[in-house]
């Protein structure tokens, strides 16, 4: 139930920083370079905006700073054995913040939500395999005041702007690459020296590393910004039940272009995703593009009313 690449990150915390942060068109031409390549030089950003150097790095810590902007490495899934998934729909007895508290405090759970609806809370959890996310779901329908947990497994991510797409083509090495990769999740724009201080190479040999592991699809550098701050502050997360084969249909929905998260899921609904949206308006148009396919049959839609946590920049965990 990931949001976009435009979706915040937080922890549990929620420190979000200076929420009324107001970007320019300068500005947001930066946060779109980034959100392509997060370790872009300032040197090119600076070109692409037309500023200069120093007036470009001085923007970039700006919107770190604010918390509307975080740029760190993301790792393919496999690096951390995250093969299994699955997005749960919770119902509680009583309020449902402090539960959406307690699961944001799993490891397991990236994506943590109060939402409008049938249920009080939605939350996605990847696991280090089927054994895990069965022991995780247990732990969550025991936590005091959840009252029901209804989940849809993950088959296949369609869409999804936090996961790579392609198997990586090379491993990490050792340990050394390890501690590169764990340096480049917490902080994304390192200066290679700073990192070679980190991890006790030269700086040569640490640019060299780090090129391999990022050009071999171990990971990627990506901003990570809140959906508001591009004007993008409207979340639906929804559920559909299809007629025919749902991967065919799972193409079609993907290329709905509000649609920013999809995943195939087994349980009561073959797909399940997210819309991000400027409005109202376009959240229900997004529906409705939906409701006029012929395989689809059914359309459960929530809101979601405030992001707990989202956090996929994942790394290693005892399970």
């Amino acid at each position: 139930m990931s949001t976009d690449p435009a979706g915040p990150t937080t922890g549990p915390t929620e420190d979000r920083g200076d929420l009324s942060v107001d970007l320019d068109e300068t500005d947001l031409a930066i946060v779109r370079g980034l959100q392509a390549d997060g370790r872009l030089t300032y040197e090119t950003l600076a070109q692409r905006v037309g500023l200069s150097r120093p007036a470009t790095r001085m923007r970039v810590q700006r919107l770190q700073e604010s918390g509307a902007v975080r740029i760190v490495a993301i790792a393919h899934p496999a690096v951390h054995r995250l093969t299994a998934s699955a997005h749960l729909a919770i119902d509680t007895e009583g309020a449902a913040a402090p539960v959406a508290r307690a699961i944001a405090a799993l490891p397991q759970a990236p994506f943590v939500t109060l939402t409008s609806g049938r249920r009080s809370i939605m939350t996605e959890l990847r696991t280090a395999g089927f054994g895990e996310l069965e022991r995780t779901i247990e732990r969550i329908r025991a936590m005091d005041g959840v009252r029901t947990v209804d989940p849809l497994v993950a088959t296949r991510h369609v869409k999804d702007p936090y996961l790579l797409a392609e198997e990586p083509t090379v491993a990490l090495q050792d340990e050394l690459d390890g501690r590169i990769l764990a340096e480049l999740e917490e902080d994304g724009r390192l200066p290679f020296a700073e990192l070679a201080g980190r991890v006790g190479l030269s700086p040569g040999a640490t640019r060299a590393r780090t090129l391999r592991l990022l050009d071999g699809g171990v990971a990627k550098v990506v901003a990570l910004v809140r959906p508001d701050v591009l004007g993008m502050g409207y979340l639906c997360g929804f559920s559909l039940r299809v007629a025919g084969t749902a991967a065919r249909m799972a193409e079609r929905v993907a290329g709905l272009e509000r649609v920013t998260f999809l995943s195939t899921c087994l349980g009561r609904a073959e797909l399940v995703g997210t819309i991000t949206a400027e409005s109202f308006a376009a959240v229900r148009a997004t529906l409705e593009e939906m409701r006029e396919l012929p395989e689809v049959r059914e359309v459960e839609s929530w809101l979601h009313l405030e992001l707990v946590k989202e956090r996929y920049d994942m790394g290693p965990r005892p399970v």
